[in-house]
């Protein structure tokens, strides 16, 4: 017996995709406009194929960034994952301390990230700032303005101490999801709390650090607003990542067919990464589910 169709639904959701043309779908196809195209002003475009992209991709600027890059995301995945998981097995599961906690880990994803940077540019001062102060009372020359070192820690501190909680709440919320016999099962077998941790939190954990894991690396590989607020890219070029040097090609240097050509590199190289992220943890959950 044949089905009947009815494709009247696809008019609910065509709100939705005029707004996602807009919102979206335009302004990339204006970037790749400008990315293949050049102009001596007046409106006047001629085309250039891929120059632009040859440029931008033979540029040992934008090398340097590029791996300044990947080194911060690796730095803040190395960090921000074990502490998270960390944090999330030791918060309490049951009481008004769980709310009391939940609320607290919420606090700093609440901040506006230009507000997070100005907090930290106070906070790291050695003037007037807590940090600075108490490090340079400890007898360090701290000065994150001027030390390329002092500045990629107070970035990586700053980055750690707002976005931590987000990785915490995602494994605490995998930990709540574990039901209450295998705790009893494993009373029961007297395993040790390594054991716990290793065959049964952390496989009921995998799929919420699989999202930590893919939201803190497009967050941390898109970063622009905390680093540039805080440091501006230096000292020099220290802290200078791909968002802030395609900001001062844009913008600085109005440079708009190179700009243009970066930011679809780079778009195209954040979804290949993640897209690289996504498979091969999969494909290791595949295996140890067999």
């Amino acid at each position: 017996m044949d089905k009947t169709y009815d494709n009247r639904a696809w008019f609910l959701v065509l709100p939705v995709l005029i707004l996602v043309a807009f919102s979206a779908v335009i302004p990339l196809m204006t970037v790749v406009n400008y990315s293949v195209q050049d102009t001596f002003g007046n409106n006047v475009f001629f085309w250039v194929g891929l120059e632009w992209f040859e440029e931008v991709l033979a540029s040992q600027r934008v090398h340097a960034a590029f791996y300044r890059q990947i080194l911060f995301s690796t730095i803040i995945l190395a960090i921000q994952i074990p502490l998270g998981v960390f944090i999330a097995l030791n918060m309490p599961r049951r009481g008004i301390w769980v709310s009391v906690c939940l609320v607290l880990m919420a606090l700093p994803l609440l901040i506006p990230w230009n507000v997070v940077g100005t907090i930290w540019q106070v906070f790291a001062r050695v003037d007037i700032g807590l940090l600075g102060r108490t490090v340079t009372a400890m007898g360090i020359d701290y000065n994150y303005t001027q030390n390329p070192l002092h500045a990629w820690i107070t970035i990586v501190a700053m980055d750690v101490w707002h976005w931590t909680s987000l990785v915490a709440l995602l494994a605490y919320a995998g930990l709540r999801s574990i039901p209450q016999a295998y705790y009893q099962a494993a009373a029961i077998d007297q395993a040790s709390r390594w054991k716990v941790f290793r065959y049964i939190e952390l496989p009921k954990m995998k799929g919420v650090l699989l999202i930590a894991i893919l939201l803190r690396f497009m967050d941390s590989f898109m970063i622009y607003t905390e680093p540039f607020v805080l440091t501006g890219g230096g000292p020099g070029n220290a802290t200078t990542f791909l968002s802030i040097d395609l900001v001062k090609t844009a913008i600085g240097q109005f440079d708009l067919g190179p700009a243009a050509a970066f930011s679809l590199i780079y778009f195209l190289v954040i979804l290949l990464i993640s897209w690289v992220f996504y498979t091969v943890m999969t494909s290791l959950d595949k295996k140890e589910g067999v």
